[in-house]
């Protein structure tokens, strides 16, 4: 019984395995389509394919006038993330900015879209100490 036990224990990696290379590959295309990159990230793949569909969507209704309107794209991102996920989202967009900022655990993605560099953070809800 033990046999059959490490051998279906063995199978279930693998396929686990198989399914993550898959998913890999289907998110790295994804990605590709809508000509974005991470720089670096701590947030859920499901928030993150929702910042790269909104921000490619924003993205290409400012476009056709012709001009970046990076403090309408932070701004759209922000109330989409705050009304999705809830409150203490922050959004800095631009191509080209310094940040150091500090985030809730899972609420950070930092990425870059055509030439246009995104940062996307929630912090921390909690009352101040007087």
């Amino acid at each position: 019984m033990e046999k059959a036990e490490e051998e279906l224990e063995r199978r279930s990696k693998f396929l686990n395995s198989l399914i993550l290379k898959k998913k890999s590959a289907e998110e790295k295309q994804q990605n590709e389509d809508l000509n974005v990159r991470v720089r670096a990230s701590d947030m859920p793949f499901s928030l993150q394919n929702h910042a790269f569909k909104c921000a490619r969507d924003n993205l290409d209704a400012t476009m056709a006038c012709g001009k970046l309107d990076s403090k309408r794209l932070a701004l759209v991102l922000k109330k989409e993330f705050d009304s999705s996920y809830g409150p203490a989202w922050h959004c800095i967009v631009g191509t080209s900015f310094g940040s150091y900022v500090t985030h809730s655990i899972g609420g950070f993605l930092y990425f870059s879209i055509d030439k246009v560099y995104v940062l996307l953070f929630r912090t921390a809800v909690e009352p101040l100490n007087h």
